[in-house]
């Protein structure tokens, strides 16, 4: 095997707006994260002659330039592998609600997260990564919560990437969600505003947590009446993101004092066990958009998944186009 050697790469207009780390761990499969990272920090790793970081954003003509590094080492080839046919496994159980030339929108399964970290070794978007290497660009447009299930988009390039993202700031996309939550609504059947800041912290132990604080980023959530449902010990929701904060539904919910069933961060575990939910009860079942191509007004649906459907929840309404 002949031994490794210094390589030069100049980004294409594709792979452009990566960050350093996330490109990288593509190029060299098989190399482990704790590697990559060092030899960023250690400034081996140089991006136009310069020193980066590994939240450095790439572009179209820079050159990287990247020590000799062994692309697999012997004894992580069962870890490869094992990563290769797991990632398999979650790009052939996705379904893909649209895709083009442009843009990529799935069904992400409850459970599933979208990206690797805090104990995660492989999210949605690694795993396409790995298992369609064709895509040369790959890009989380918003991100679901780990537990959320339903309508995700992901760009395929840069382009497409930053217009989405304008859509989102300007409020031009609109996201729907359906969920279930405790108690029985009393804010009348009209669309319901939430209007309360939201401020990110962390716990003892180093998980992230969310709460509503006066100086917390401003933050609003429509909510819509559906229906009772579990012998009207809770309710049935269509929510409409005004802004995307992290856990901003499931938070709002909570202020209120109607946590989502289900939820293992914010909701009450004693009232879960006694409907005995399974999973958070929060969909993201519509996204409205212009795509960033054709300029195309899309509607894009998930379908509620199975025990999530209104009439199965007891409600008396069915989510109407609107």
């Amino acid at each position: 095997m002949s031994e490794p050697s210094v390589s030069q790469i100049t980004i294409s207009a594709e792979e452009e707006g990566q960050r350093l780390d996330n490109f990288l761990l593509k190029w060299a499969k098989g190399v482990p994260k704790s590697h990559i990272y060092r030899i960023i920090r250690s400034g081996e790793i140089r991006v136009n002659k310069k020193r980066a970081t590994v939240t450095t954003r790439i572009a179209q003509g820079d050159i990287i330039r990247i020590p000799p590094i062994r692309v697999a080492y012997r004894e992580d080839v069962s870890h490869d592998v094992e990563v290769g046919y797991s990632a398999k496994k979650v790009s052939e159980n996705l379904p893909i609600l649209f895709e083009d030339a442009s843009l990529l929108i799935v069904n992400k399964p409850s459970g599933l997260a979208v990206h690797g970290g805090s104990g995660v070794s492989l999210g949605l978007i690694e795993a396409l990564r790995i298992a369609r290497p064709e895509l040369k660009y790959l890009e989380l447009v918003h991100r679901l919560d780990r537990d959320t299930s339903g309508i995700l988009m992901l760009a395929k390039k840069r382009s497409a990437l930053t217009t989405m993202h304008e859509e989102i700031r300007t409020g031009r996309m609109d996201k729907r969600y359906v969920l279930v939550a405790h108690g029985q609504f009393e804010g009348g059947h009209g669309h319901v505003p939430l209007e309360y800041p939201l401020h990110k912290y962390l716990l003892p132990n180093g998980e992230r947590r969310v709460k509503v604080d006066r100086n917390g980023q401003e933050s609003l959530t429509i909510i819509k009446h559906l229906g009772s449902s579990h012998q009207q010990q809770s309710f049935v929701a269509e929510a409409i993101l005004k802004t995307g904060r992290t856990h901003q539904i499931r938070v709002h919910l909570q202020h209120i004092g109607h946590p989502i069933l289900g939820d293992d961060k914010y909701g009450v575990a004693e009232l879960d066990k006694k409907i005995g939910v399974k999973r958070l009860m929060l969909h993201a079942f519509r996204l409205v958009f212009t795509h960033p191509l054709t300029k195309e007004k899309m509607q894009i649906q998930a379908p509620l998944p199975a025990g999530f459907s209104i009439e199965t929840l007891g409600g008396s309404t069915e989510i109407k186009e609107r």
